[in-house]
């Protein structure tokens, strides 16, 4: 695939790895490809970062019509750039283009897009154990009219946010509420892609539990409000009676690349690893008879997030003392050493951008 490359003649000044924070800066360029249904996609190009001009009736302003990523790009030790499982993020954007009726970009175009336009802002990928140049492919319909049907014009863009470290002072276990009003998605609908819709639909939800004194909501599933699914935005998994527990992939929850990672490290390490349908009453009942051992997140933003509380209908409940447990800070410090290349990659996820 051509690249046309339009470098900026106005570089932005650096930010200080300790004053980054998340999505609050943008690097030098953005990428941008075109797509109209009788020609597919084509005028691939990075340009200057910049604002956008869209028509008013855009299909993405009106029905949604849009998808998103998000992965990392890495600083390692040596000063090179690598990335972590990228075609894992390429093959759930198809997926999720497919679920919205957007195009879908060949995935070997998608990784020479990828890796060029890093290659191209390598300079913004910050140098401190912990950050990481956030990496935001997107893709929404741009149809000029009001009709509802299926997108015949679209535009995938990616732009990059230089971020800190997700844990400014140290990975501490945050205190969870199980949400039983509001739902995130529903089997049928696009729970398992990744398209702002889900998270605008979390948000009223979040709001509550964090007037309540908590950091983010579990959510139960949609149909029969029994069944747990993610913790926020990201996915979550539980260790009950020495067995690990990950909600199954029935649909409605996002197959995170970070829990798909976390499986596989268990399993390599001799861990039993469940992916299966957990009650929210096998769930608490684990809470009161003490056999939670530990819970946590996991996803790109955090790696992992323990847990150190839960609460269902107004019921506090403890986990590991509050402490993180002993696996999550093995996950952590094992995808971490990974990803930024402190340990040895023995599961060839790494994509190096330089030597």
């Amino acid at each position: 695939m051509e690249i046309k490359i339009t470098k900026t003649t106005q570089p932005k000044s650096m930010v200080s790895d300790d004053k980054l924070g998340f999505g609050k800066y943008f690097s030098d360029h953005m990428f941008v490809m075109d797509y109209d249904s009788d020609i597919g996609w084509h005028d691939a190009r990075i340009v200057p970062f910049a604002y956008l001009s869209l028509h008013p009736a855009s299909t993405v302003l009106h029905y949604g019509a849009e998808i998103f990523e998000g992965l990392k790009a890495y600083r390692r030790a040596d000063g090179g750039v690598q990335l972590f499982r990228p075609m894992e993020n390429i093959k759930r954007m198809n997926t999720s283009a497919e679920r919205m009726c957007l195009p879908l970009i060949d995935e070997n175009d998608a990784l020479q897009i990828l890796t060029t336009f890093v290659e191209l802002e390598k300079d913004w990928v910050p140098h401190s154990f912990g950050t990481s140049l956030y990496l935001r492919p997107f893709m929404f319909g741009n149809d000029e009219t009001l009709g509802v049907h299926t997108v015949h014009r679209a535009t995938f863009m990616i732009i990059a946010s230089p971020s800190g470290s997700y844990y400014a002072e140290g990975i501490n276990p945050v205190k969870i509420m199980i949400e039983d009003e509001d739902v995130r998605a529903v089997r049928g609908g696009t729970g398992y892609a990744k398209c702002g819709g889900n998270y605008a639909a979390s948000t009223r939800a979040g709001e509550k539990a964090s007037r309540k004194g908590y950091s983010q909501v579990l959510w139960l599933d949609g149909v029969e409000r029994k069944y747990i699914e993610e913790v926020g935005a990201m996915n979550v998994m539980f260790k009950i009676d020495g067995e690990i527990i990950t909600p199954a992939l029935t649909g409605s929850i996002l197959p995170g690349i970070t829990r798909k990672s976390c499986i596989e490290v268990l399993k390599n390490k001799g861990y039993k690893v469940s992916e299966r349908l957990l009650s929210i009453d096998e769930l608490t009942d684990a809470l009161e008879n003490g056999r939670l051992e530990e819970a946590w997140g996991c996803g790109t933003a955090a790696v992992v997030s323990p847990i150190g509380m839960l609460s269902y209908k107004d019921k506090e409940y403890p986990v590991n003392g509050g402490k993180i447990g002993a696996i999550t800070q093995e996950l952590y410090d094992t995808l971490t050493g990974i990803q930024w290349g402190k340990i040895e990659d023995s599961y060839g996820w790494v994509y190096k951008i330089d030597n």
